[in-house]
């Protein structure tokens, strides 16, 4: 690595390689404050290039990875703009009609963007266990009801099980502070985060039917059976776009109506999102046999039913971001 004069540094390799090691972790944390993965990733760069900076001056009074924390904490803190908070389309306005025209999208900015599996998950599956649920939709969303600090010190002390004082020593508070800002943060938390919150479990038999029986309906266009697999108050949103539909009829007369490009649409399954499952969605082209990006699409499961479609429509910056092609073509 080398400096902004052009000049090599005196980090070794070995120290490098041991930012390395860090970077889901804190890509997941950046991302649970920052609601973007774009910006998570961008926020771990500037995370290891303060770091790189400032290593001499690490005397390893505490951990790597806590040192690591302490700068991603600053990092994100600095990014987060004033009360500009990202959101899900449910948090901004009652559910429309299923022949509302389509609103304008909204800037990128407003949305809660979803994050791929292997951005923010290690290789341990115990980790990815116990790591998921705090990188749902719904829990990212509802963090970003907080202040930017109350937010750092709630992921800090309870998903990253750091103590008072070492989020004290991050965020350079004392720890009474830390934890009397941790219970207004859970207070509020209790407030806007969902009773019950999607269960998707992928080691489960019926669930992975489940999502492959709504790939087969969507794919056919059988709305009948579709509906079938839905939850009574399930959600279907499609950011950048701020409108939501509610309930499995409304979303049937949706996809019937508004949304019937998506008819004859091809689901390529991914690796995940949010720890859910996700599929990169095209739609048919004026084209035969040629298939454009429509979304990135991600379900939320509750036990045996679908609770939530969510369809992120930036396809531009998010089919890179998965690994997807700009085009599929039918195999002749």
């Amino acid at each position: 690595m080398t400096d902004s004069s052009g000049n090599t540094t005196g980090l070794t390799p070995d120290v490098l390689s041991s930012f390395e090691g860090h970077r889901r972790e804190l890509c997941a944390y950046a991302y649970r404050m920052l609601g973007s993965s774009f910006e998570a990733e961008d926020a771990v760069q500037e995370t290891f290039t303060r770091a790189w900076k400032s290593y001499d001056s690490f005397e390893g009074r505490a951990s790597l990875r806590s040192w690591l924390y302490r700068i991603a904490t600053n990092v994100c803190l600095d990014m987060i703009d004033g009360p500009q908070r990202r959101a899900r389309p449910m948090d901004l306005s009652g559910p429309s009609r299923p022949d509302t025209p389509l609103p304008m999208a909204q800037p990128d900015y407003v949305w809660i963007e979803p994050i791929p599996n292997a951005l923010a998950f290690g290789s341990d599956p115990a980790e990815h266990a116990s790591a998921k649920d705090t990188l749902r939709l719904a829990f990212v969303a509802a963090c970003q009801h907080l202040p930017a600090t109350q937010r750092a010190i709630l992921i800090m002390r309870e998903v990253l099980r750091f103590s008072a004082s070492e989020t004290a020593e991050a965020l350079t508070m004392s720890p009474a502070s830390v934890n009397s800002a941790l219970q207004r943060a859970r207070a509020t938390m209790s407030k806007v985060q969902p009773t019950t919150t999607d269960t998707y479990d992928e080691t489960d038999e019926d669930q992975r039917k489940l999502v492959d029986d709504f790939v087969k309906a969507f794919e056919a266009y059988d709305m009948d059976t579709l509906t079938t697999l839905l939850k009574a108050d399930v959600a279907l949103s499609m950011p950048p776009i701020e409108l939501w539909i509610s309930g499995p009829e409304n979303v049937a007369a949706f996809m019937l109506g508004t949304g019937q490009t998506c008819r004859n649409a091809r689901m390529v399954r991914l690796e995940g999102a949010n720890g859910l499952p996700a599929f990169g969605h095209y739609k048919p082209s004026e084209v035969p046999g040629v298939w454009l990006p429509w979304s990135i699409t991600v379900l939320e499961l509750d036990g045996a039913a679908i609770a939530g479609l969510n369809f992120f429509l930036d396809t531009e910056k998010l089919f890179p971001l998965f690994g997807l092609p700009p085009e599929l073509r039918e195999e002749i």
